[in-house]
């Protein structure tokens, strides 16, 4: 591996991280309703665990609604039971065409909970560009040693790989900042 594809596939790494960690924070509720807090649920559908994105609808009418249109109409019994059992703490209505899931306001307590859990998905993903940061330099350390790299082009390798790092925590903690302000938000 060249320094050039060392570099890129540092920046790939990274990314994922990102996207993963970003997938995360999309699934903690805030006092606006959002399909993705219910995308993800699983469904025991016909002896299969299935998220629910692929057996209905969401949709968002109001800013405090959820509403799920099953494809199979006979499925709607199995998606109450998921919502029932998923960690939403949201009682859902089935009225036999679709499922509603009405959105109350989040109590001071609730959002210091959600800030918190973002906070500690944040610090999460950090610890990861942090590790992946490691393992490249490692890979960089024994590309110079196989004499792949000069002494000065590891050393560069490792600044260019530390303000990729640092640009990527900055990356999170925007992402940190915006979420908590959507969850603080009455």
């Amino acid at each position: 591996m060249t320094y050039q594809e060392t570099l890129k596939d540092a920046k790939t790494r990274m990314e994922k991280a990102l996207s993963h960690m970003g997938d995360l924070l999309r699934a903690i509720r805030t006092s606006r309703a959002s399909s993705a807090l219910v995308e993800n649920i699983r469904v025991d559908y016909y002896g299969t665990p299935t998220p629910l994105a692929q057996l209905s609808q969401i949709s968002v009418p109001e800013p405090r609604q959820i509403v799920i249109k099953p494809f199979d109409p006979s499925g709607l019994d199995l998606i109450t039971k998921a919502l029932m059992k998923s960690d939403l703490g949201i009682s859902p209505e089935n009225d036999g065409k679709v499922v509603r899931l009405n959105m109350p306001p989040l109590s001071g307590d609730q959002r210091k909970k959600y800030a918190a859990k973002a906070r500690e998905i944040c610090e999460e993903g950090r610890v990861s560009m942090r590790n992946i940061r490691r393992d490249v330099n490692k890979h960089a350390d024994g590309l110079k040693k196989s004499s792949e790299l000069t002494e000065d082009e590891n050393r560069k390798l490792h600044d260019d790989i530390q303000s990729l790092l640092k640009e990527y925590e900055g990356k999170v903690s925007e992402l940190q900042d915006k979420k908590t302000t959507e969850i603080m938000e009455v």
